[in-house]
């Protein structure tokens, strides 16, 4: 993804509807060109394109939250990705910077399988040269593009992987990590036992949230990936329970 691309999804998450024209002037190039752009973009599921304008529109769009700190969220996803090994097997949960984890994979590795219950995943890695995915099936929740319940494990169980890459939505000290949604956290909760190891990919401002649901306890995770922004007090708690944390620069404009 080009600057220019990370440039209009920033400004598509601050304004969630933007005009061709504006987008030209504010890149200072040719609306032919902020055209293709937009249609690479909507290409890869990110934004909606329609006539004179692009948006973003649904709050529980991936797309829209891949937007969002996106230089952040890719920093974490390719110090994920350092950690599997040509050859593995992985599992990948939705999420943003889980999206960008896969796509990095999927860019970078030869020969390995990503595993997903994530059509938007799925979807965002077709065009990649290597890897093979397999989408797992089950109840399809439409906005958020991810299958759930009994017939998603039941695909799962047929995989060993080696690891299991979440995202979160929030976090409390007296559970660990958090979601949004009853049934992905249900799902996440099943597919965790069928993993080797569990790694949580998210941002330190989520730390600041307290999901509906719990999503996975901390000690059940053995790495987790976020940024320099972590609070301390947090980061000291997980420490403190064995879990080891890798943390990216959280500039911005890095």
């Amino acid at each position: 993804m080009t600057n220019r691309h990370t440039r209009i999804l920033e400004a598509l998450t601050k304004n969630r509807r933007i005009e061709v024209t504006v987008l030209a002037d504010m890149l200072e190039v040719s609306q032919v060109t902020v055209r293709k752009d937009l249609d690479r973009l909507e290409e890869q599921g990110l934004i909606r394109r329609k006539h004179g304008f692009a948006s973003i529109e649904s709050t529980d769009d991936v797309g829209m939250r891949l937007a969002y700190h996106y230089n952040i969220k890719r920093r974490i996803a390719a110090a994920a990705a350092e950690s599997v090994a040509e050859g593995e097997t992985v599992m990948i949960e939705s999420g943003s910077c889980c999206a960008l984890l896969a796509e990095e994979l999927a860019n970078t590795k030869r020969d390995i399988t990503i595993i997903t219950n994530s059509a938007f995943i799925a979807n965002h890695i077709r065009y990649a040269p290597y890897g093979k995915t397999v989408l797992l099936g089950g109840d399809y929740q439409k906005e958020s593009q991810v299958t759930v319940g009994p017939i998603t494990r039941k695909c799962a169980e047929m995989f060993f992987a080696d690891k299991f890459f979440i995202g979160a939505d929030g976090f409390t000290g007296k559970f660990g990590f958090t979601g949004k949604d009853h049934l992905r956290a249900q799902t996440v909760q099943e597919l965790t036992g069928l993993a080797r190891q569990v790694l949580v990919l998210t941002e330190s401002e989520k730390f600041k949230h307290q999901g509906a649901v719990g999503l996975v306890r901390a000690d059940q995770v053995r790495v987790l990936y976020t940024d320099d922004n972590i609070p301390p007090d947090i980061e000291t708690s997980l420490l403190e329970k064995n879990l080891t944390i890798h943390k990216v620069c959280s500039d911005m404009a890095g």
